[in-house]
């Protein structure tokens, strides 16, 4: 069996009638880890940090209950974490090369 791992999108087959297509498998090959780390990042940091303790940038206390300090924070670290996923999926399904190339250019 062929993993996708290490080898470009445009290998996957594309699968019809059930609605699944290659843009919905990237997406959660994006969102499902990026939403799993968000939650171990919120857990690292809230053991570390007491949300009544956190202030704004001028120094002033943030005023808002602790179930809204975690959400927030929670969906601040998937976003951060998903776009960082994003770019790494973005940057691994380069084009292959055409195969009458050298993959340096050189010697003609």
């Amino acid at each position: 069996m062929n993993s996708p791992i290490g080898s470009s999108t445009a290998d996957l087959p594309e699968v019809q009638g059930d609605g699944s297509s290659r843009l919905s498998r990237m997406a959660m090959a994006v969102v499902w880890p990026s939403f799993l780390m968000a939650g171990v990042m919120e857990a690292l940091v809230f053991a570390v940090v007491d949300p009544t303790d956190l202030t704004w940038f001028g120094g002033a206390p943030m005023d808002l209950p602790r179930q809204a300090i975690y959400t927030l924070s929670f969906l601040l670290f998937w976003l951060v974490i998903g776009l960082s996923s994003s770019l790494t999926l973005l940057l691994a399904a380069l084009p292959d090369q055409p195969e009458n190339t050298h993959p340096r250019a050189w010697p003609r």
